[in-house]
């Protein structure tokens, strides 16, 4: 089910130590252009121009922290008591995290703010609108955690039928290909996750693709949801827990033998460990990087210590992600500039970026191939600068 494990390599351009000048182009969107020269074979453009206009899949992205901030003032405006700020500057203002449990604070504030299928199906359409016109996605596994709405009152049968109607609309105005990911909230413990299982087995459809845990790891022990992952898995789901982003190896090395784990969310701790790093390498087990995230959460101290670059050396797969883009004010396009950054790659390392996601993920193989071939003819029309 979705074709060969992940195999390919990022071209990592060697370089000495890149200076903190550079890294902070990075940061900002990769302002240090490289030239590469347009499709038609016309005037030269910027790597950002590149990456703009290079189709891609995302991987990791969650389904309300894809909230832009229109829609989040929409709908608190619409929902007061959540007191998520209306005034675009408090917004903004509200969502500079101090560390990864304001972060989860100021998410599940979001969170709070959907509360009808109706607003289940706007967000699911805004989002799938934004990521297939601004950011060239043309497949997503959307990361959704239905628990937590049913919680505010939605059934699941609304709630699966709103994404469904939106997801049905989207691919047919936007040409994105959209899955998605069930994820335990790991906060809420087992009653979450029996949930979980429980909407993912018995409500799920066909464009349900894979479980998965998220919220915070520390006192929330991996091992205790391996009977889910195990069930999960039987009926056909793949495993896609996030681990070792705010916790040592040892989550991932939890994640990726109790859980089955068949990529990863975050990993970063995963840069501890050599053996660890030569498991995942060896097993095809995609690590799912969200650079930006990962700085705004505190889960890696500067840009300057991100392990991105020690995963590819490693020869670890890894597929660029996003997080909850509006929330860290980023898009996919800005991590692949930091991406592209961080590894001093060039269009074609960038093109390979793109090529890994598309291997790690669980799409088909005849979807698998077509975005393939999207990549290679973009890739291949543009002339070397």
């Amino acid at each position: 089910m979705g074709g060969e494990r992940h195999r390919g390599r990022v071209p990592v351009r060697r370089r000495r130590h890149p200076d903190r000048a550079a890294r902070r182009r990075a940061r900002r969107g990769c302002d240090d252009r490289r030239d590469g020269r347009q499709p038609d074979g016309g005037p030269r453009v910027s790597l950002d121009a590149f990456i703009a206009g290079l189709p891609k899949a995302e991987l990791h992205v969650h389904h309300v922290g894809s909230a832009s901030p229109r829609i989040v003032q929409e709908l608190a405006a619409r929902h007061p008591a959540a007191g998520v700020p209306t005034d675009a500057e408090e917004l903004r203002r509200f969502f500079e995290f101090r560390d990864f449990a304001h972060f989860v604070e100021v998410y599940l504030a979001v969170v709070d703010l959907i509360r009808t299928p109706e607003d289940v199906r706007v967000l699911t359409y805004e989002v799938a609108r934004e990521m297939a016109e601004g950011q060239r996605l043309r497949y997503a596994e959307l990361t959704c955690t239905p628990y937590t709405s049913v919680l505010r009152g939605i059934a699941i049968e609304a709630y699966t039928e709103a994404i469904e109607d939106a997801r049905v609309a989207a691919e047919r105005d936007f040409g994105l290909v959209l899955r998605w990911i069930y994820d335990i909230p790991g906060e809420s413990g087992i009653p979450a996750a029996d949930a979980t299982l429980s909407y993912a087995i018995d409500h799920g459809t066909d464009a349900l693709v894979g479980f998965g845990l998220g919220g915070p790891e520390i006192g929330v022990p991996r091992p205790q949801f391996q009977p889910h992952f195990d069930k999960a898995r039987a009926a056909g789901l793949r495993s896609v827990p996030h681990a070792g982003e705010t916790t040592g190896p040892q989550t991932v090395w939890d994640a990726v033998r109790l859980l089955g784990a068949e990529r990863i969310g975050h990993g970063c701790s995963a840069a501890q460990d050599p053996q660890l790093l030569a498991y995942l390498a060896s097993h095809g087990i995609a690590l799912e990087v969200c650079p930006t995230s990962n700085i705004a959460t505190r889960a890696v101290a500067t840009l300057d210590e991100h392990p991105l670059r020690t995963f590819v050396e490693a020869g670890v797969p890894v597929a660029i992600g996003s997080d909850d883009p509006p929330m860290f004010s980023t898009t996919l396009n800005q991590e692949y500039a930091v991406a592209a950054g961080l590894l001093g790659l060039d269009t074609d390392g960038v093109a390979e970026l793109s090529r890994a996601s598309v291997r790690a993920s669980f799409a088909p193989d005849a979807v698998k191939a077509r975005l393939m071939a999207e990549i290679d003819a973009y890739a291949g029309a543009t002339l070397p600068g």
